[in-house]
């Protein structure tokens, strides 16, 4: 079965009721966004759910794919100590996601962490409330060069393809924290940049413009979702698509993106 669903989305804490108290309208173009791609996800029926972060184990040389029954999440570091999240893991296919990672020579590591960092609980929490009985697939990008990421998508893709469940993928992905003086990482002029560069070759369906990005600007915009969409991107490379920018707003001083893949 063909990959079904595909997305790139933000992260923002705030979203979460126990955290933003009621200020997640301060965000209301993501928002709005969101409630889009979640009604959009519910009618593609999706059996899985993979899930592209940056927060979650980050190796230098090596993608982590997370192999649990069950998974938790919770917001204690971000001072909500009531709100917990729980979901059913996906065990089928990381195994095969394994041995064929193997086979290619590309590093495959398979975790067992029964709680979920924040870059994908979140998007869990705000896109699959409403789906029953689906399973979820967290997966972490590497410290590697654009051209290994690429090919971990497509490695994926081509596993998805074999796969007789209906997959949805999600790129947990913000952009620049660098945006303005009130950014978390402070400005910086590459921040701006990054994003316009990031938004412009997704609307061209320009992955080798995506992947040629100079090093120094992705460094200096202090994004965290370069890596994630490189391995969208990837798994999307024999699909024909256009990418639809449903929303970004920067009013946090950090670059939220949502977007659709339409096919």
């Amino acid at each position: 079965m063909p990959v079904v669903f595909a997305t790139i989305t933000p992260h923002p804490p705030i979203l979460i009721e126990g955290i933003g108290k009621g200020k997640k309208s301060i965000i209301n173009k993501t928002v709005n966004s969101l409630i889009k791609i979640e009604e959009d996800l519910y009618i593609s029926k999706p059996d899985v759910i993979v899930v592209i972060s940056p927060h979650s184990d980050i190796f230098d040389n090596v993608f982590s794919v997370n192999l649990c029954e069950n998974f938790v999440s919770n917001y204690e570091k971000f001072g909500d100590f009531s709100t917990q999240n729980s979901w059913t893991g996906e065990i089928i296919l990381p195994y095969i996601l394994k041995e064929k990672a193997y086979e290619r020579n590309i590093p495959v590591q398979l975790l067992t962490e029964h709680k979920l960092d924040h870059g994908t609980s979140i998007p869990l929490v705000t896109l699959a409330s409403h789906l029953q009985n689906i399973k979820i697939l967290p997966i972490g990008n590497a410290n590697l060069e654009p051209k290994s990421q690429l090919e971990f998508g497509q490695l994926l893709y081509d596993i998805f393809s074999n796969s007789e469940k209906r997959i949805a993928i999600v790129a947990s992905a913000d952009l620049s924290h660098s945006l303005n003086n009130n950014s978390p990482a402070g400005f910086h002029k590459a921040g701006q940049e990054f994003d316009e560069k990031i938004i412009e070759l997704l609307e061209a369906h320009n992955t080798v413009g995506i992947t040629q990005i100079d090093s120094k600007i992705i460094k200096d915009s202090n994004q965290c979702g370069y890596n994630s969409i490189l391995i969208l991107l990837g798994c999307l490379k024999n699909i024909n698509y256009t990418f639809k920018n449903l929303s970004y707003e920067t009013v946090l001083g950090v670059g939220y993106l949502t977007g659709e893949f339409i096919f």
